[in-house]
């Protein structure tokens, strides 16, 4: 596996994409956490996804373990997976590269073709979790706040969306240090989302496809 696309790549953004042991021997450190399904991770230069990847197949895993006898379960809670995962890239090749690789995985798991409603919700989540931006700045590429949503499994086939601002977030460890002068704050104060959505279907994702993304991306 090549660890650069070209040298001009590594001069002018230092580019160089980390190995898959290495990936392995990272996540191993927090090993509990990337085996649960509903642990959200974030990876601020995500390339194309090689952590990401990783850490989707192997909440994948949890969820054959815990609900691979029951179809129904098995997709939701592998939609939930995918939902949990974020993503930041400065490059748009990149960052396209990054989403059909998380897609690809899941249409591996659940052998999905693209006429599958889940795949086309899969798509409409991962326009909006994985964002063409600077992690830096907290902006995405055409220099608005970046925001990510929130996504939870009410159960019965419904999931929840809350959408939060990522540099709101970010500041909020400072705001509730002792001494701060915001440390009177709430967490339920600093934690406010900018936008709560109605619950919604895998069909209501699935009709969000070339929507989303400029909705919530930009």
């Amino acid at each position: 596996m090549s660890l650069i696309k070209s040298k001009k790549r590594v001069v002018d953004h230092g580019e160089v994409f980390t190995p898959p042991w290495m990936v392995d021997a990272m996540l191993n450190l927090v090993k509990e956490e990337t085996e649960r399904i509903d642990s959200r991770f974030l990876e601020p230069a995500c390339g194309s996804g090689n952590f990401l990847v990783r850490v989707l197949q192997r909440k994948l895993a949890a969820v054959q373990v815990k609900y691979g006898k029951s179809d129904f379960e098995k997709r939701h809670y592998a939609l939930l997976a995918v939902m949990c995962i974020y993503g930041i890239e400065l490059l748009d090749d990149n960052i396209d590269e990054c989403r059909a690789n998380l897609v690809e995985v899941l249409v591996e798991y659940l052998r999905l073709d693209d006429a599958d409603d889940l795949y086309q919700a899969v798509s409409a989540v991962l326009a909006i979790n994985l964002v063409h931006g600077d992690a830096l700045k907290m902006e995405t590429y055409d220099g608005k706040p970046i925001t990510f949503a929130e996504w939870g499994y009410l159960g019965k086939g419904r999931f929840q969306r809350r959408d939060f601002r990522l540099d709101v977030l970010t500041g909020s460890s400072s705001f509730s240090a002792e001494g701060s002068l915001f440390a009177h704050l709430g967490k339920h104060e600093i934690f406010k989302p900018i936008r709560t959505y109605p619950p919604m279907t895998v069909r209501d994702l699935a009709d969000a496809v070339g929507v989303s993304a400029s909705e919530d991306t930009g």
